[in-house]
């Protein structure tokens, strides 16, 4: 029996995945309990605060599964500059794909993770019964940006070691340690869940234009509402409450 073997996509990482903030912190939140909506209570919220991360990702309900009794934690070596984007090419330095290049199909900062597409990848049977031989996947295993890969130069394609500078005109980017030369940031790293590229978007007749959005609509003054009210249809008061005291 021949099995067509299917590529398991995996989900973007919280921080490169394009999303708004807001929606993937009400997705995440694990709440046990919450003091009721009340000016007797003090506004208390007991809820996870250390979450564990793996290949899926924080706004799924496999991540809630996973951190349902998990106390789990996981020592991550922090970076200061993160340095491997979607669409990067990089060459792998261990495992039966050493030496081998792709490209970067997603991230899991959270624990320094990349996969890579097509390589490094383990073969496993799902939904498999004693009636049924099962369906094959293919998932793609992470690999750890500190030791696993190198980034590939794109000016002669071969490993090299990158060090973050700045240009004469102050912009941020990669550099070569071997050749000197920049290597750009990928453009499908700024592709978003709603469209592919941000700079190919045309703006409709019901999109707010940025100029719109720049406007600054509001001015803050030492006013309450009422107060603001009567500036704007001219009515003068010149009685003001005596102050209170309580015994």
């Amino acid at each position: 029996m021949r099995f067509n073997v299917l590529q398991f996509v995996l989900p973007e990482s919280k921080r490169y995945a394009n999303l708004p903030d807001s929606f993937i912190k009400r997705k995440m939140e694990q709440i046990y309990y919450k003091t009721p909506p009340h000016p007797n209570y003090l506004p208390k919220v007991h809820q996870r605060k250390k979450f564990y991360f793996e290949l899926a990702r924080p706004w799924t309900d496999t991540f809630r599964f996973q951190n349902q009794d998990k106390s789990d934690h996981v020592h991550v070596e922090p970076i200061k500059y993160w340095s491997f984007f979607r669409g990067d090419r990089v060459q792998i330095l261990i495992g039966p794909d050493k030496g081998k290049q792709g490209i970067v199909k997603s991230i899991i900062q959270e624990r320094n993770w990349i996969t890579v597409n097509g390589l490094n990848t383990k073969l496993q049977l799902l939904k498999k019964t004693d009636k049924f031989p099962g369906i094959p996947f293919v998932f793609e295993m992470p690999l750890l940006v500190t030791e696993d890969v190198l980034l590939v130069d794109p000016f002669d394609l071969k490993p090299t070691k990158i060090e973050w500078r700045y240009t004469e005109d102050g912009e941020h980017v990669r550099v070569s340690v071997r050749t000197g030369r920049i290597i750009p940031i990928p453009p499908s790293h700024f592709s978003t869940a709603d469209y592919k590229n941000p700079a190919l978007y045309v703006e409709g007749d019901k999109d707010t234009t940025k100029e719109e959005v720049e406007k600054i609509t509001f001015k803050p003054a030492l006013k309450t509402f009422a107060m603001d009210i009567m500036d704007k249809m001219n009515i003068k008061e010149d009685r003001y409450q005596k102050p209170t005291y309580w015994y």
